[in-house]
């Protein structure tokens, strides 16, 4: 059919079979995803830059294990997952460091109501980077890549029904944490000001 969008998966099977242009357009359209996942899930955006060059690398070098009924952001984020671990392994960390991984603009009516989103927003980057890797990794796949449970699943190589029990549970920590990092801002506030609570 003329105009057609070539598939991911016929792409890949023509790189795995010496074609190897085509992965400048599986690049094209999956290195702001990988990026996206990898900045959100490691807290550090310029080491993402560099896995997400690590990953195509990686493609490119185990092209020849593609298998023609995979699918190809399954088999993209498994490489990215191994990629991510081998940096934290070269790091000798278990989990990342840092909390700048990503800022959501959200913006509002007015400066003053983009400032209080914003907080908001570092808040809960805060938090997303509190959480272990294993439950963070999900929630980025799951609320930020808009990943199919199922996909999820072939990935993690484990049940749906695992991988929404897992889900839930990294939501509700995830909730916990942003609700007391604001109870330790609001703390923190009236310190600064040199309010006393009791005597209002």
């Amino acid at each position: 059919m003329p105009g057609a969008l070539v598939t991911d998966e016929t792409l890949m099977l023509a790189v795995r079979d010496g074609d190897v242009a085509k992965l400048g357009v599986l690049f094209e359209r999956h290195h702001m995803a990988l990026f996206d996942f990898l900045s959100r899930t490691i807290g550090d955006r310029t080491a993402a830059e560099d896995l997400v060059q690590d990953v195509f690398v990686r493609i490119l070098k185990y092209r020849q294990t593609y298998r023609d009924q995979s699918c190809f952001e399954t088999w993209m984020f498994r490489i990215a997952r191994n990629s991510r671990t081998d940096h934290f392994r070269k790091r000798r960390s278990a989990e990342p460091i840092g909390d700048g991984a990503f800022e959501i603009e959200a913006p509002g009516p007015s400066p003053a109501q983009q400032f209080e989103r914003g907080r908001e927003a570092k808040k809960l980057n805060r938090a997303l980077m509190q959480l272990p890797v294993d439950k963070r990794e999900l929630l980025v796949l799951a609320r930020y890549r808009n990943m199919s449970y199922d996909r999820i699943a072939a990935l993690l190589d484990v049940e749906v029904g695992a991988v929404k029990v897992r889900v839930h549970r990294a939501m509700k920590e995830l909730r916990e944490i942003f609700l007391r990092l604001v109870d330790e801002d609001r703390t923190w506030d009236v310190k600064k000001s040199g309010t006393d609570l009791r005597t209002i």
